[in-house]
């Protein structure tokens, strides 16, 4: 995978005051974080708590942020995993995407563009979500959409005390520290994925036998083929909303217990020949 290294991705910003070149210095650092992140030897919430770290240095004016992945379908999401850099966002989180159902990184995400507030306790455009989280204290806020080419995989959402603490040029470096990270955001789900896809199938390649062993029980108990036996155990897995191999284990050490009761009660020969002891 090649990473986006800060050269490649930002043009240099109009103007030359210190603060300005200051400002650009903490974007390229955090780019070059970004670049850095090794996919695999972090878990998806650990590159997602890394991404909002940085953000929060890329993106001047900001106290705190929060990454979020979403799977967005037509004017509906959910999310598949978040992260942010400090407490007080978390709260906000659990607000945006728990209480309420509403807020400017959901927003972000439905509508693949930038939104921006200087005052959420009078923002009209989220009126739950804006005033509960200026009585945190917390009055400004800044959403980026996650874009990759032809979706949107979530959203960056970093946060001020301050009213007004975004301007056009955070929002230009925001906008900035967003295209890269979305790509490195969406490598990771994708590995995530693959590594959780992986281990189902590994672990349905070891349950194989013990399903065997319980679809030959039922055809030896009822007769029944082998297609109906495992129709017979998929149901039983669907009742007890429990995975299948679960449900044939038992099945199995069930039989395993009662063949070992009724030969030590004398009903079975050791032999298993189904001879009696004299």
């Amino acid at each position: 995978m090649t990473h986006p290294t800060p050269e490649n991705v930002l043009p240099r910003i109009p103007g030359t005051s210190d603060e300005g070149s200051s400002d650009e210095a903490d974007l390229h650092a955090s780019l070059a974080d970004l670049a850095g992140l090794v996919m695999g030897a972090q878990g998806l919430h650990d590159v997602l708590a890394s991404v909002a770290t940085y953000a929060v240095h890329a993106i001047p004016g900001a106290d705190g942020s929060g990454v979020t992945l979403l799977r967005v379908d037509s004017s509906r999401h959910r999310v598949e995993a978040l992260a942010a850099s400090h407490p007080f966002v978390a709260e906000i989180d659990e607000i945006q995407y728990v209480t309420l159902n509403e807020g400017p990184c959901i927003s972000a995400a439905l509508e693949g563009r930038t939104f921006r507030s200087g005052s959420l306790g009078g923002e009209k455009q989220w009126p739950r979500f804006g005033p509960r989280v200026g009585r945190l204290g917390v009055h400004s806020a800044l959403s980026l959409p996650l874009l990759v080419p032809g979706k949107v995989v979530g959203a960056i959402s970093v946060y001020a005390r301050d009213k007004d603490a975004f301007d056009d040029r955070a929002t230009h470096l925001g906008e900035q520290f967003a295209a890269p990270a979305a790509v490195s955001l969406h490598n990771a789900q994708v590995l995530a994925r693959a590594q959780a896809l992986t281990l189902q199938l590994e672990t349905a390649l070891s349950s194989r036998p013990i399903i065997d062993q319980a679809i030959g029980l039922l055809r030896g108990r009822s007769g029944i083929s082998t297609d109906e036996a495992f129709a017979r155990l998929r149901e039983i897995s669907q009742s007890e909303n429990t995975r299948m191999a679960v449900v044939a284990e038992r099945l199995v050490d069930e039989a395993a217990r009662g063949a070992r009761a009724r030969r030590a009660e004398g009903h079975v020969a050791p032999n298993g020949s189904g001879a009696a002891k004299p």
